[in-house]
């Protein structure tokens, strides 16, 4: 069972109930990502795949959410919520999840993948044969790129840039001025790849492959000839790398946050990873050149930086240890051939995603762009990716002669140089590029067309869950809602002309809009359905989300729960509301579904006797979606698409009885155990065994 951490209560919280603290609920989440690495009727690469994810997962959580609690106890200060025992705590729970995410990797993987022919040989494993390849490997595509650094007066210790990959040597002997200046730095250079295959006919009947770091280790002496090599180690430091940027005092967003990239890589310290043979010296060295503390070492049994195996799984061939294939359907509310004008003057359509292919928005944008009608293109991007059809379309609109107008979140956590790259692209071929507004992310996910028919212009919209991404759109599971619904489109022609012109917000007909309106309403329905409920009424919420953080939601369930509200939160990360509390949250239950996709539609249900409403949305129940972001609500107005998304969405994984998790009373979460245990299903794969019937797309 995962426990987060409960801090101290709060003055709002009610009495006899603590909430959970964020960021022990986001490793309790990577543990829940771990499980998946864990069980045995994962497929193997994929279990391998896992353990990869929750090594990058970490990646992220020690960028963002560690520096204020090393900064806490650096200075052995209380910052609130920040202190030397929040770090310590912290700490400890970071320590046991990578120290299991190794035992798992030494203990169970690597003798599996060997079983199945595949390897990663050590140095000291190599026959004769594959050391001989190895070298010529090292000296035709290694030893030219390297510049091993001794360290002196002259030569302090370098820069060492996020996460990269380096070696600390200590050396004996002098150096070829007589002096005994002993540690010296390797870095191993990006560009690298990080996993090689051996040739075939070094294999034999199996797939062989080298670490990047054991051929360097194989050949560190040759690197300082005349010195002797003792003591050394792999090392990786991570630093913090959350974009500070002071937007009112800028002139240029763009230019400033490019200028702040090329720093990103240096920020704060404040993780170490070392291999498990590191000396104490050189550990000792490191933490010191870095400022950390002890407790921010990590010494590993296996690679530094379990993250870089994915490349490996791109190397490997054996798809029967992979999960089997996927290829999403053509989406089914659409008549292939069809004109989408034509049927979204009809009736509107959804798309679920990944079991329904992302193609369907493609090709309705791609129709866009090719009908001479079409006067005019909007569009938000907060993460498209480095290639993407969809930005080339755009740019095919700007070439015919369409009005292209795109808002650029360039502030994209980690996506902030290719949006970049992509708004001085669009700007520079005439597409007008916006970047929102001051002080807020532009997280809303809409596509808006303005076409041209007989002597009116209509509008055609899209709005989504998740991002334009083709690549994660087969990877992440997401509701896209195509539309000619007048008031719908209305609304998104108010919002565009709003972040443009940062006028003053019209009043809205259906759209729920963040930072205005969207945290209100969403606490005045869950209100109204507490009232009625109270009021002898039918209360219920279900929600889907990502993450439930802001503390004035997370009070509002928990008072309509105690008036009455049968309430069901599907949060698949982090959650700070503590479910299933006896005489408190009793009438509130937490699951969390980590499956095959990542989950990331949002939907929120709330029904009141015999009235229902169900929006779909881009925001999370997160403080920062609802006060610092451009997020969007909306609803699902038709009953029946709004019964195929309860079913789907909420129902499906309400009854998972393979990959939920439920919440405790107590903090921790518990893997569902189903009554009947032959009977129980998947939701991720109920939905693929329902999509699989129907036309695929590459057939259409």
């Amino acid at each position: 069972m995962l426990s987060p951490f409960h801090p101290p209560e709060t003055a709002q919280t009610p009495p006899g109930l603590t909430l959970l603290d964020r960021d022990h609920s986001i490793l309790a989440f990577n543990e829940r990502v771990f499980d998946c690495a864990c069980r045995p009727d994962v497929p193997l690469l994929e279990r391998l795949r896992f353990l990869c994810i929750v090594s990058s997962n970490l990646d992220e959580f020690f960028e963002v959410r560690a520096e204020p609690h090393l900064n806490a106890s650096q200075r052995q200060a209380d910052q609130g919520q920040f202190t030397v025992q929040s770090f310590e705590r912290l700490a400890s729970a970071a320590h046991a999840l990578v120290a299991r995410q190794y035992a798992l990797y030494n203990e169970e993987l690597i003798p599996a993948l060997a079983q199945q022919g595949i390897k990663v040989v050590s140095h000291g494993d190599r026959t004769p044969e594959q050391h001989r390849w190895v070298r010529q490997y090292f000296e035709r595509e290694v030893r030219p790129l390297l510049i091993p650094v001794g360290l002196d007066p002259s030569h302090p210790f370098p820069q060492v840039a996020n996460k990269s990959l380096n070696f600390i040597v200590r050396l004996g002997g002098q150096d070829a001025f007589g002096r005994e200046n002993e540690i010296a730095i390797v870095k191993i250079p990006r560009v690298l790849p990080r996993m090689i295959r051996l040739p075939d006919k070094l294999a034999g009947d199996g797939q062989l492959f080298v670490s990047i770091s054991s051929v360097m280790r194989a050949h560190l002496p040759e690197l300082f000839p005349g010195r002797d090599v003792g003591q050394f180690s792999q090392f990786r430091v991570t630093r913090h790398s959350d974009l500070a940027v002071d937007e009112d005092d800028v002139t240029n967003l763009r230019t400033a946050l490019r200028q702040g990239l090329e720093q990103r890589h240096f920020g704060q310290a404040v993780r170490l990873e070392v291999a498990a043979g590191c000396s104490e010296f050189l550990s000792t060295f490191l933490l010191k050149q870095f400022d950390l503390p002890a407790r921010a070492l990590y010494s590993v049994p296996g690679p530094v930086n379990l993250a870089r195996l994915t490349q490996l799984l791109d190397l490997v061939d054996a798809p029967e240890l992979c999960f089997p294939s996927y290829s999403p359907c053509f989406p089914t509310q659409l008549i292939p051939g069809e004109s989408f004008f034509d049927q979204l003057k009809k009736r509107d359509v959804l798309i679920h995603q990944p079991f329904e292919s992302f193609g369907g928005v493609l090709a309705f944008l791609r129709e866009a762009v090719h009908d001479p009608d079409v006067l005019a293109i909007k569009q938000t991007i907060y993460r498209t990716g480095s290639d993407s059809e969809l930005m080339d379309l755009l740019r095919e609109g700007v070439r015919r002669g369409k009005e292209v107008t795109v808002v650029v979140e360039l502030k994209a956590r980690f996506d902030e140089e290719a949006n970049i790259n992509w708004s001085e692209m669009l700007e520079s071929i005439g597409a007008q590029v916006l970047y929102g507004v001051v002080g807020l992310k532009t997280h809303a996910k809409m596509m808006l067309v303005t076409r041209r028919e007989g002597r009116h212009l209509k509008h055609y919209g899209h709005l989504s869950t998740g991002n334009y991404n083709p690549r994660t759109a087969a990877l992440y599971t997401d509701w896209s809602h195509l539309t000619a619904d007048r008031l719908l489109t209305s609304d998104m022609e108010k919002v565009f002309v709003h972040l443009a012109s940062h006028s003053r917000l019209p009043r809205l007909n259906r759209v729920l809009l963040a930072p205005f309106y969207l945290h209100r309403k969403l606490i005045a329905k869950i209100n109204e359905t507490a009232a009625c409920a109270a009021a002898g009424g039918r209360g219920r919420i279900v929600a889907k989300m990502n993450a439930l953080t802001d503390e004035a939601l997370v009070h509002a369930l928990i008072k309509a729960g105690q008036q009455g509200v049968k309430i069901d939160l599907i949060v698949r990360g982090a959650c700070m509301l503590p479910a299933q509390v006896p005489g408190v949250t009793h009438n509130i239950r937490v699951r969390s579904v980590i499956g095959r996709f990542l989950e990331h539609s949002r939907v929120f249900y709330f029904g009141r006797d015999e009235e229902e409403e169900l929006f779909l949305s881009s925001a999370d129940w997160m403080n920062r979606n609802m006060m610092r972001r451009v997020e969007l609500a909306w609803p699902v107005t038709d009953p029946v698409q709004r019964q195929r998304i309860m079913d789907e969405c909420l129902v499906a994984y309400l009854h998972d009885g393979v990959d939920g998790w439920d919440l405790l009373p107590d903090g921790s979460y518990e893997r569902v155990k189903p009554g009947n245990p032959q009977a129980a299903h998947g939701a991720q794969a109920a939905l693929m065994v329902r999509y699989a019937g129907h036309v695929n797309e590459r057939n259409v």
